[in-house]
């Protein structure tokens, strides 16, 4: 593209790179991780769990099948921004509705372009996530440096409350039908739950409609009382806890609120944050990885079965090992050994840290959904 503008990128470890812009014209500054899916950028900008971040995409060719309506896991795009070897302009497929760059533009999202993707990369995994800002207004190494070290660090903001929903809603949609080109039918429920929102992906609320369960999604400021009332009165038959973004230590009230449901026994089921703060509200602090696990290729033990699922995930935080004082490993990723699924021993509770709802991603750990209507009807 002829009519790139030139972006300035400043790391907090001193790296300082020139490159060009797609995307929004801004200064932001958020915290940089890499992504090593195949495809899916359009999910992967539009998931709430990167609220705060940067993702380097280690796939060199991006922007080739454009955007379009159906593959947004939110309303929004909620990355700061994107950063990829190359852009492409000319996309080519059906269902695209418009190019990635107009996309980034109507979302005020950075997109930078022109710079070498597996030298951040490889940098990161040297050296572990970072903060950063990028600018198309800055040039001055040390400016960026100045607004960089001013700007608060993403363990410091509460990114829950940015992309929570406000008021609870009912969702009714099952999961996209590859054949038909739609969404299908959602089957009769044979349980209700409510979906504690984190920051919640579409396809994880698709998928547990799909798994014949009424899904009601509330705010994360919800209360504890309320929900174990309605619980009772058999209004509600369990509790999901969705993923979203940020550090999972830092949601006090979340905490305080899920010991009281842990308390009275409520059936709950967490996916990735929600799996982080069933671990914290059990007493056991989470801790960051050092440069996460973002993508679509990652390999995970079933311990149970002995099987192996590539699964996608997205997380730069997990629980500790010795949180087996209280619950059973369920599955364990192939890459580190960390801990991928939780059974709890003395409460109908269990989670999982990758993402089985995909998008994007193999889907091969879907079942998972169908085990909590189990665990509900048991």
């Amino acid at each position: 593209m002829s009519d790139l503008k030139k972006a300035w990128l400043y790391f907090e470890n001193g790296t300082f790179l020139e490159a060009n812009s797609f995307g929004a014209e801004d200064t932001v500054v958020g915290e940089i991780v890499f992504n090593v899916s195949m495809s899916g950028y359009q999910e992967i900008m539009s998931d709430p769990s990167y609220a705060g971040q940067f993702v380097t995409f280690t796939m060199p060719e991006i922007g080739n099948v454009g955007v379009n309506s159906q593959d947004m896991e939110s309303k929004a795009a909620h990355a700061k921004g994107m950063i990829v070897r190359k852009y492409q302009q000319r996309y080519s497929n059906f269902r695209a509705e418009g190019s990635l760059a107009d996309f980034l533009k109507e979302q005020n999202v950075m997109g930078i372009c022109d710079v070498d993707t597996r030298y951040i990369t490889k940098m990161l995994r040297r050296e572990g996530a970072m903060m950063m800002i990028a600018s198309t207004k800055i040039s001055d190494k040390d400016e960026l440096k100045k607004v960089l070290q001013s700007s608060p660090r993403i363990e410091d903001v509460n990114y829950i409350e940015q992309v929570s929903t406000k008021t609870s809603y009912k969702h009714t949609q099952s999961v996209y039908n590859d054949r038909e080109f739609e969404y299908n039918a959602a089957p009769a429920a044979e349980a209700n739950i409510v979906v504690l929102d984190f920051g919640v992906k579409r396809n994880i609320l698709n998928e547990l409609v799909a798994a014949k369960m009424g899904v009601e999604v509330i705010p994360n400021d919800f209360s504890a009382e309320t929900l174990i009332d309605r619980y009772n009165k058999k209004e509600i038959d369990g509790v999901f806890l969705s993923n979203g973004p940020g550090d999972p230590l830092v949601l006090k009230h979340e905490q305080e609120q899920i010991k009281k449901l842990i308390d009275a026994k409520v059936p709950m089921f967490g996916i990735c944050l929600g799996h982080q703060l069933l671990s914290i509200s059990h007493g056991y602090d989470t801790y960051k990885l050092k440069f996460g696990h973002h993508g679509g290729n990652q390999p995970v033990k079933n311990v149970e079965t002995g099987l192996v699922e590539i699964t996608a995930q997205n997380h730069n935080y997990n629980v500790p090992q010795n949180i087996v004082e209280v619950a059973e490993v369920t599955h364990m990723n192939l890459f580190d050994n960390t801990i991928e699924g939780l059974r709890y021993k003395n409460a109908p509770i269990f989670s999982v840290q990758h993402h089985p709802e995909a998008s994007p991603g193999p889907k091969e750990s879907r079942y998972i959904f169908n085990e909590f209507l189990s665990l509900i009807k048991r």
